[in-house]
């Protein structure tokens, strides 16, 4: 039993499907299926039943999934240490982080990186929090560096490198634009554009609200930031965004009770060693965040 194999079953078994796996592992969809095949036939069991594009695991197929995780993860943990003996900082970085954080406080981190560590091959994924948490959860990441969660995941790190505060903004000619305050209530009788359901953020501005026992009228919502603040300046609603993206085409409005902040930082699995190349983003992001 190949470990090779053992990752295709368990990418398959993530996705509920074979072409999605195969985008996943950077293989042909043949592949994957092979693989799947050898398995199959090595355990001489079904794992999957296929209808028509998704499959579905096996009561078999449910059985190996955990402790095929917990074959990979420890054979990957040894490589780690074993590579991280020698002190090396080489070989490939798979980690991710969102659009924003890539665009407005990575890239000096990252130059610096590649200048000091030329020998690392860096596999970037853009990806919302919510997923590079759960990627780095499963093991198909080393790290995110990524809007912190609101509350803490047993199994995973987290470390702020940057506090974000947060800006409730309108474009030029929304009707609150010239108001130098501006109740809550009065705001929500707007609508809004703000990021989607479910992410950190949003939960963050829902939690707030609620507080007051309102609700927001969001009528368009987004993950990516600079398409808030594009639909923010043309009048579409009002929003709230970091203030790093404020700009001419934007007024920032004065709301006592939506005085808000995130936390940007980096997070790691607690039980997993982290390569040295790892160890070294983690060291210079924890640099660039006491500057």
């Amino acid at each position: 039993m190949e470990l090779n194999t053992l990752r295709a079953f368990v990418q398959v078994a993530r996705d509920g499907s074979f072409s999605q796996a195969a985008e996943h592992l950077y293989l042909t969809q043949p592949a994957i299926s092979k693989r799947i095949a050898t398995l199959e036939s090595e355990l001489d069991t079904r794992l999957f039943d296929r209808m028509g594009r998704q499959v579905f695991l096996t009561e078999t197929g449910r059985h190996l999934l955990p402790r095929a995780e917990h074959i990979i993860d420890q054979l990957s943990d040894i490589r780690r240490e074993l590579a991280n003996l020698t002190g090396r900082v080489a070989g490939r970085l798979a980690m991710a982080t969102s659009h924003h954080i890539g665009l407005h406080r990575l890239p000096a981190v990252l130059r610096s990186y590649s200048d000091t560590n030329p020998q690392v091959e860096l596999d970037i994924h853009f990806m919302e929090s919510e997923k590079a948490c759960q990627a780095v959860e499963q093991g198909e990441l080393e790290l995110a560096v990524i809007t912190l969660p609101l509350h803490p995941v047993d199994a995973l790190q987290s470390k702020t490198i940057w506090h974000d505060p947060l800006a409730v903004i309108v474009g030029l000619d929304h009707p609150l634009a010239k108001q130098s305050t501006v109740g809550l209530r009065e705001l929500i009788d707007y609508p809004a554009v703000l990021p989607s359901r479910g992410t950190y953020t949003r939960t963050l501005i829902e939690q707030r609200i609620g507080q007051h026992h309102m609700q927001v009228n969001c009528t368009l919502s987004t993950d990516y930031l600079e398409t808030l603040k594009m639909m923010t300046t043309i009048g579409l609603g009002w929003s709230l965004l970091p203030e790093i993206l404020v700009d001419d085409n934007l007024v920032p409005l004065q709301v006592p009770e939506l005085k808000l902040n995130r936390s940007l930082g980096i997070v790691t699995h607690r039980k997993r060693t982290l390569s040295n190349a790892a160890r070294a983003m983690r060291e210079l992001l924890l640099f660039y965040g006491n500057k």
